[in-house]
């Protein structure tokens, strides 16, 4: 199951977090990453190997900068996996909907 890696990965807080500043502000030093974080560098160095080891980063040099960069197509396959979800709950929802707009 290739999306396991992904959950594990999602499975952190920090990690997502990681995951949304690189979402919302683009790429990123490891310098300006850890900053937003009160953890020790390897800690933090920890979560980063696990978020490229699951393809949701990706890292390049930049003289002697490593940056980080989202890589959301790993997402995909959680996006595959929610799916059904996402049509039981509106078809639940429907039904709901349903009903209320049968009361007086």
């Amino acid at each position: 199951m290739p999306e396991t890696a992904v959950f594990a990965a999602l499975a952190s807080p920090v990690r997502r977090q990681v995951l949304q500043v690189l979402r919302d502000e683009g790429p990123q030093p490891v310098a300006a990453l850890s900053a937003r974080f009160e953890l020790a560098r390897p800690s933090f160095s920890e979560h980063l190997k696990v978020l490229r080891d699951a393809g949701l980063a990706s890292e390049t040099r930049q003289g002697r900068q490593r940056v980080y960069r989202l890589e959301p197509a790993a997402l995909q396959d959680v996006r595959a996996w929610l799916e059904p979800f996402e049509q039981f709950w509106a078809a639940r929802l429907a039904g709901l909907g349903a009903v209320l707009d049968e009361l007086p």
